[in-house]
């Protein structure tokens, strides 16, 4: 299996990550993973869609604020679109990169990378309505260096992906929705805002995984979930600017009310 999960992350035909996608997840359904004990995941030079994208430094993607347009909407589609590329590659990685996790975690990752194929086959399809193709902006590789950052520990990664980079977007999807709603009559930002409703309450589900892996973590390894803190200072997030902090939607996936309070929202009950 492990195998046929390499090929799926290191290719850029998305059709082809779905299909290999697929016969992963019936092979642990199935019980049949096996070669754990001798596998030695590679550690990956660049992400499968630098063959695709214009890589940049983040502090060099233009600006995006003008959604009255069909080039503005557009960048707004694209950036998310690549969240949900990159995101297929974390899910993906998450299982090839940690043999060693019990079955039920490979199964969720796997249900969670057919989600974010779905999300992003559903983005594309809307990028292509608007006459762009995936590819036609910049991009930055801020995931796919976290999953780099992260591969030598799956507490991290939990802690890492899920639950701040995940779950910064629960904080963020509906304020972009907040700001396409004034113009939900065009009907391709109607689809948008029906797409992004879609992935906010199934990223909850992926952020709850998330926390349920590292709490698991915690419990075996005979640590305090306040770790969790020590770990965003190690990778310099803590100090990150979060200006909105979805109380709601944390709490449904997981964080106590003494985390989200840290992580800078003034109230939580």
């Amino acid at each position: 299996m492990y195998q046929i999960l390499e090929q799926a992350i290191i290719s850029d035909d998305i059709l082809l990550k779905e299909e290999l996608t697929t016969q992963c997840l019936e092979y642990c359904n199935q019980n049949q993973v096996s070669g754990e004990a001798d596998f030695k995941p590679k550690i990956f030079k660049e992400p499968s869609y630098a063959s695709k994208c214009h890589i940049v430094d983040p502090r060099e993607l233009p600006a995006r604020k003008d959604f009255d347009t069909t080039e503005g909407l557009a960048t707004l589609v694209h950036a998310i679109t690549h969240i949900e590329y990159s995101a297929i590659d974390l899910a993906l990685d998450a299982v090839y990169r940690f043999p060693q996790m019990p079955m039920e975690y490979k199964v969720d990752w796997l249900v969670v990378a057919e989600d974010e194929i779905r999300h992003y086959k559903m983005l594309k399809e809307l990028l292509d309505a608007l006459g762009y193709r995936y590819g036609d902006f910049p991009v930055h590789c801020g995931l796919f260096d976290a999953a780099e950052h992260t591969a030598g520990s799956v507490l991290d990664r939990m802690a890492i992906v899920p639950r701040y980079y995940e779950a910064s977007g629960l904080d963020v999807n509906p304020q972009i929705i907040k700001k396409l709603d004034n113009k939900r009559k065009n009907p391709l930002v109607k689809k948008l805002i029906d797409a992004l409703n879609i992935i906010y309450e199934e990223e909850i589900d992926h952020v709850y995984k998330g926390d349920k892996w590292f709490k698991y973590l915690c419990q075996k390894e005979g640590l305090e979930e306040s770790v969790y803190f020590e770990i965003l200072e190690r990778y310099k997030l803590l100090s990150k600017h979060r200006p909105h902090i979805n109380v709601d939607a944390r709490k449904e996936a997981g964080f106590t009310c003494s985390e989200i309070k840290k992580l800078g929202a003034k109230e939580c009950s």
